[in-house]
């Protein structure tokens, strides 16, 4: 592990020196580049010299305990050298954190699609609750969401809805977020006041580049009509909405959110190659059994993640097997301590995993 943080710190102070020279502004390309590399070098690197400092400071205080007779000045050795022994701990701890492998999507906009289960009416208004949970998520983030495809249901629900968040970030902090969300409450169609059970599906898919897949334009067939709903004049004047087909796979994604049908065009391809994305991710990632251990949960649409118990104020996530008592909070968008808990259990498996693979 040391040898790996010297060849690190070693690399930082390079990008320091190359950023300093009049040549490397010159080239905004190459300028940002090291930017960011530096960014994400320097969390390792702070924490590193913390650990250095603390194991000087350690030796120091063993090298004088020696040589000390003093009793009231051991003492203060004695409680220096057990802070910088917590620290030490501490340190390493984070360090191995920090050098676990990178999901190279974490930094990714996002692509996420919420579709209404089991539960009729019910289930599309939950799916509605979902999007503005995860709208405000954004918003609290300073993140940017744009709608790429919504089906209304007749009560003001959502049968479905596919939307951009843009934002450093966006993919390493909502990646957990895919499975079935369940809910229970009492629904305002409900005279008799009883509790139903409804569920709603959520994908999140990290955006595609082109150069992340290749899409056939001969597999792809693009059917445009007339859009209805919320669209301003050109709704049911032109043929702005289009439907695109993936016939390998059968894909069908519809686009009207736009009045240009070549932006719509646009969103749905961003959308296929998103779904292409995701499908050889879950294929590759199911031929690794290790790999599947050490994530929290499959990512599987049809795996039940979390309950939202509206009577008791109840939110739970069923693969950490956590609680929390307050629903209005989370689903005014305020995923904070979801996520962080679910980031930590990923982490520790992941670490138990690491060393599974170096003791074998």
């Amino acid at each position: 592990m040391f040898d790996k943080l010297d060849d690190i710190l070693r690399r930082f102070e390079e990008i320091n020196v190359m950023l300093s020279d009049p040549g490397t502004a010159a080239d905004p390309a190459a300028f940002r580049r090291l930017m960011k590399e530096q960014a994400e070098l320097a969390p390792v690197v702070e924490a590193y010299q913390a650990y250095r400092k603390a194991s000087d400071t350690q030796a120091e205080c063993l090298g004088l305990l020696e040589t000390e007779n003093d009793a009231e000045m051991r003492e203060l050795l004695k409680e220096e050298l057990a802070q910088a022994r917590g620290s030490l701990e501490e340190l390493t701890d984070r360090l191995k954190i920090l050098l676990l492998p990178k999901d190279p999507n974490d930094d990714k906009n996002v692509i996420v699609e919420i579709r209404a289960g089991a539960g009729g009416e019910e289930a599309a208004l939950f799916a509605g609750d979902l999007y503005r949970m995860y709208v405000r998520f954004s918003e609290m983030n300073g993140w940017k969401t744009e709608i790429m495809s919504f089906s209304e249901s007749g009560i003001g629900g959502m049968k479905e809805v596919i939307f951009m968040i843009t934002g450093r970030g966006a993919y390493s902090r909502l990646k957990f977020e895919s499975g079935v969300h369940r809910v229970q409450r009492v629904p305002e169609t409900e005279s008799g006041g009883r509790i139903h059970t409804s569920t709603a599906t959520v994908a999140i898919m990290p955006e595609a580049e082109e150069v992340d897949v290749q899409i056939d334009m001969n597999d792809c067939r693009f059917d445009v009509f007339r859009a209805s709903g919320n669209g301003g004049q050109c709704v049911n004047t032109t043929d702005s909405a289009v439907r695109l087909t993936h016939i390998p796979t059968g894909i069908v994604i519809s686009c009207q959110d736009e009045k240009s049908q070549l932006k719509n065009k646009d969103k749905a391809l961003k959308v296929l190659r998103a779904k292409l994305f995701e499908l050889e991710r879950s294929r590759q990632h199911d031929q690794t059994a290790k790999e599947r251990r050490s994530q929290i949960g499959s990512g599987d649409r049809s795996e039940k993640i979390r309950t939202y118990n509206f009577p008791q104020s109840r939110v739970t996530d069923h693969r950490i097997h956590l609680t929390l008592y307050r629903l209005d909070d989370i689903m005014n968008g305020d995923l904070t301590e979801l996520i962080d808990h679910l980031s930590a259990a990923d982490q520790a498996a992941r670490l138990a995993n690491l060393s599974e693979q170096q003791s074998a």
